[in-house]
């Protein structure tokens, strides 16, 4: 899911009676929640938009109208959805690979649409009339730079079509590359002093002092689909800053998660009113913030100036633990599946020790 910023935003925000609608993260949920297949979750979702629009804001305190952009996709079809408040847009993804950042891609062709989408920017005057149209140039808001999305978006194609043209393999290991990047390998070679102190905004986010990144980037996940019904889903997960993180392998099944997973710092109310809740602080039995306080550590003080040869040591040893679980948990996932199969689900739990 991906925040898009565009032109509707201006017209809602102005009217001070609207209704709020929905959070983007609030849809993902639901689309999961209630959808058993890609195609079922997009109805889900576009229906839901329909009906209660959407809310939110990138930053705490904020209020304003918040749109988002999806790919869902299952183990047999994918779909791109682009929404503008009560309006959305919705092409499937054809090629087997694809790439979407904060701004619309789709523009001339795509598949689905709410009722009055075209008819909506047209009447709002965003595009004439007798022009061909162009749904990305129609509702986004020019007045919003796009160097943060567009950069980015250029960049994971360039990625991808780097590695089709060489015959690689486009798997987790090449996600986690992607997502770790600084354009280190471009004409500009990645941050000119380090990536803990940014001069433009790259993939893998690290805050700037002069604060145009928005800070860091949060967390990242690489969803890996079953190949079959009896094979679980899989995610890696790394929290923070992907360059300086660890993804960690978690099944998605009737396991409970460890506490220590899912425990936030010092707030650990589950359920609050943003604009009232107080800031986070680090704890010892929180995952998250062990790599947040990480990162600190690897940086040495705000211009990072110990980040280069500190992140060069972190690496060596997450890099070598990330490829021993990768060759583990094939058999892992492989024995899961045949006790799946057996109708023995409740004789398998995944340890977390092979973790630790």
């Amino acid at each position: 899911m991906k925040l898009l910023l565009p032109k509707i935003f201006k017209e809602s925000a102005a009217n001070s009676t609207k209704q709020k609608g929905i959070l983007g993260m609030e849809l993902v949920r639901l689309g999961l929640e209630r959808g058993k297949t890609a195609r079922e979750a997009l109805d889900v979702i576009t229906k839901l938009i329909e009906e209660y629009g959407q809310w939110g804001s990138a930053v705490v305190g904020e209020e304003k109208p918040y749109n988002n952009s999806f790919i869902i996709a299952d183990s047999t079809e994918a779909w791109v959805l682009e929404t503008m408040d009560h309006h959305w847009v919705a092409k499937r993804i054809q090629d087997k690979f694809h790439s979407i950042s904060n701004e619309m891609s789709i523009r001339d062709e795509w598949d689905l649409t709410s009722n009055g989408f075209v008819e909506k920017a047209v009447r709002s005057g965003w595009i004439g009339r007798d022009e061909e149209f162009d749904a990305a140039f129609a509702y986004t808001d020019f007045t919003n730079s796009l160097q943060v999305s567009h950069i980015r978006v250029q960049r994971t194609k360039q990625l991808l079509n780097d590695t089709l043209a060489a015959n690689q393999p486009v798997d987790a290991n090449w996600m986690k590359r992607i997502l770790r990047d600084h354009y280190e390998d471009t004409f500009l070679e990645g941050p000119y002093f380090n990536a803990a102190l940014p001069d433009f905004q790259t993939i893998c986010m690290h805050s700037s002092p002069a604060n145009f990144t928005w800070g860091i980037t949060a967390s990242s996940t690489i969803f890996e689909l079953p190949e079959d019904k009896w094979h679980f889903p899989l995610i890696w997960w790394s929290p923070v800053t992907p360059c300086t993180g660890l993804y960690l392998p978690i099944f998605m099944c009737e396991q409970e998660f460890p506490e220590f997973l899912s425990n936030a710092g010092t707030v650990r109310v589950k359920t609050v009113d943003p604009s009232k809740s107080v800031d986070d602080e680090s704890t010892e039995d929180s995952y998250w913030w062990m790599f947040r306080d990480l990162l600190d550590e690897l940086k040495g003080n705000e211009n990072g100036t110990l980040f280069n040869k500190n992140k060069e040591m972190a690496r060596k040893s997450f890099d070598r633990l990330e490829r021993k679980w990768m060759t583990l948990i094939r058999d892992i996932e492989d024995e899961a599946a045949l006790l799946n199969k057996a109708g023995k689900r409740k004789r398998h739990r995944f340890s977390y020790g092979l973790f630790k």
